[in-house]
């Protein structure tokens, strides 16, 4: 193995170090790390070490793996002895129910908040100086003389050159960004994020990553990430996905700030 390989091999396993320490450390949900795919990195990245240092750290990415399994198995155990109901299931239950036995289920865990109002010396006074203070009817409603204005005749390409009508609808242009993302795509199942977002100028990189979060949002596309590499894909989907997902739906944030457009503008043109 090269040298440019092997600090490659070490790069991905600090990543896999920071990714599992992240679990303990911020909370991460354990079951987010894909433990087979890092076995799988950590046995094939395995044979090439040759240095102490690099089996120590071979070593601490099994140690923080082994920690994050623990997590897993402390998750199912908590989940198994704390009555946990999936909410699932609890729906399905109450689709089951017939009126008489949603009311009587409802009556039973129904806690009505009660509030009382009533007036006092303060509040009155408050009204009463609300209503002093203000000015004379007649000087409240004076009508205003209506203003002379020419009446005309438009045409619709001048309201779109005035931006006041839109050109396409909104789900038109992103039928047609839709249409555009799989052009790019190919053959190939998916392409990096910043491949497609990407522009000559900073505003249309912003207008791309505007439209692609409405392609993930409304089914036209969904999003994959590889945290060991640290890169962002999107997928296309053959046809929009209508109604939401039966898995856990995760806001994803990604940065497009003008010093990440620069930096990959200037990968782009070496």
């Amino acid at each position: 193995m090269s040298a440019q390989e092997k600090k490659h091999s070490s790069e991905r396993l600090q990543r896999v170090i920071e990714l599992c320490k992240s679990v303990e450390d911020k909370g991460v949900d354990p079951f987010a790390v894909d433990v087979d795919h890092i076995i799988a990195t950590l046995k094939k990245c395995f044979s090439d070490w040759e240095s102490p240092e690099e089996l120590a750290l071979d070593a601490e990415a099994v140690q923080y793996l082994a920690s994050v399994i623990q997590n897993q198995g402390d998750w199912v155990k908590h989940r198994s002895t704390s009555l946990y109901t999936d909410p699932f299931l609890i729906e399905e239950k109450l689709q089951r129910l017939d009126k008489e036995g949603l009311v009587t289920l409802f009556t039973k865990v129904w806690n009505p908040i009660i509030e009382l109002e009533q007036l006092s010396i303060p509040s009155i006074a408050e009204a009463m100086k609300y209503w002093n203070d203000l000015p004379p009817i007649d000087e409240r409603w004076q009508r205003l003389d209506p203003t002379a204005v020419m009446t005309g005749a438009t045409t619709r390409e001048e309201l779109i050159r005035q931006k006041i009508l839109a050109e396409k609808t909104f789900f038109e242009e992103l039928e047609a960004f839709w249409q555009t993302l799989k052009q790019k795509v190919g053959k190939n199942e998916k392409i990096l994020y910043w491949d497609f977002v990407g522009a000559d100028t900073y505003s249309e990189t912003l207008d791309n990553a505007y439209m692609t979060s409405f392609l993930v949002t409304y089914g036209y596309a969904t999003l994959k990430l590889d945290p060991l590499e640290e890169e962002i894909f999107i997928i296309p989907l053959k046809e929009p996905r209508s109604g939401l997902s039966d898995k856990q739906m995760v806001s994803v944030p990604i940065s497009v700030s003008h010093e990440d457009w620069i930096r990959w503008k200037e990968e782009n043109q070496t």
